[in-house]
């Protein structure tokens, strides 16, 4: 078992400089999480914080019930896997995979057996004799999950993994990552990214960290389709979430709303009489968004075109001036360039919040 539970763990830097406060979570034996928010909101400080190597400043930080706020990291049975591999260049990947099971004096049957199980579950088999400088960037980062494999630890940590990697290694590293979860069902895992897909492809939750706390937990497509606030919307999604100012001008099981120099958007998030005249922000994903003939959304003139050959991008000047709104319409569409469009979506897909925070209901 490796639950964890975090309460109002908090981090505040020379009893001034508040980094986070007040974050609450349960993690359960199994789960594979993973924590994102833009730069600076403290993604890494919190695991560092869960692996010992930052102090907790308030709250409480128990793994398996155990209180751990003041147990050394060697002793919290967890496992980090840091953004720089951090191999001993000397080493070879067999040594470099052993070393930790050499320093706890396990016997040398031990140490081969568990370094032979991660080699194998990782693809390493062959590669056991070689030094790292003899391996790619892939291959390193998999020894340094090895070397964390070996000491099956309750708990994995992984530090933004495949940043030091180009876009193709990461695509499968990611996978590799992806399939090492499947193979250890038990195995509890928090990974740290600042990469969107590698969320949503890996996580069961997602952590989504901002304003030193947590914005939302959930899982991917809950935090896609159901955001509960205007930070989460735009944070999760690329291109990120349109967002219109208009106001609600008619109520009931569906919504509709005059949106600001523009159109009307119809959403199917009801509400109430008294909400009529209430000011709101219409959300609408690019991809959610559409060509229309008759009711729009919004009536602009494209500015520029990015066919990518799946999908075509339009980025479009709205007439109220303000940033402009993206499409992302399925295919390709040609000579759209500098032409007036009017775009709608479903009214399933139309989010509305207010005062920054989601109109829909809770479940």
């Amino acid at each position: 078992m490796a639950d964890l539970k975090l309460e109002n763990v908090g981090k505040v830097y020379g009893g001034k400089v508040e980094v986070l406060k007040d974050i609450n979570l349960d993690i359960k034996t199994g789960e594979l999480i993973v924590f994102v928010g833009p730069s600076g909101c403290g993604k890494s400080t919190l695991l560092r914080m869960i692996a010992g190597l930052e102090r907790i400043s308030g709250g409480t930080l128990e793994i398996d019930g155990e209180r751990v706020n003041d147990v050394p990291p060697a002793q919290r049975g967890i496992a980090m896997v840091f953004q720089t591999y951090a191999l001993y260049p000397h080493m070879t990947v067999y040594d470099n995979m052993a070393f930790s099971l050499k320093l706890a004096k396990k016997s040398k049957a031990e140490i081969k057996e568990a370094v032979m199980r991660a080699a194998h579950i990782l693809q390493l088999e062959d590669y056991l004799d070689r030094l790292p400088k003899a391996l790619s960037g892939g291959q390193r980062q998999r020894v340094a999950i090895g070397r964390a494999i070996v000491r099956n630890p309750k708990v994995y940590l992984f530090d933004e993994p495949l940043s030091n990697l180009d876009a193709a290694l990461r695509v499968a590293t990611r996978l590799e990552i992806a399939q090492l979860k499947e193979s250890m069902p038990d195995s509890t895992m928090i990974y740290v990214t600042h990469d969107q897909v590698e969320a949503m492809t890996l996580a069961d939750r997602i952590v989504v960290l901002a304003n030193k706390g947590i914005a939302q937990v959930g899982s991917p497509l809950d935090l896609y389709e159901r955001p509960d606030n205007e930070f989460v919307a735009q944070f999760i999604g690329s291109p990120s979430m349109n967002l219109l100012p208009g106001v609600i001008i008619e109520t009931g099981a569906q919504t509709k709303v005059q949106v600001e120099g523009e159109g009307i958007a119809t959403s199917a998030i009801p509400t109430k009489p008294e909400d009529m005249g209430r000011k709101v922000n219409v959300g609408v994903r690019p991809e959610d968004m559409h060509l229309a003939e008759g009711e729009a959304i919004v009536d602009g003139v494209v500015d520029v075109v990015e066919a990518l050959g799946e999908v075509t991008l339009l980025y479009f000047v709205a007439e109220r001036g303000n940033e402009p709104l993206i499409a992302k319409l399925p295919g390709i569409h040609a000579g759209l360039k500098g032409n007036t469009v009017k775009l709608s979506a479903p009214p399933e897909k139309v989010h509305l919040f207010a005062d920054g925070i989601s109109m829909r209901p809770k479940d």
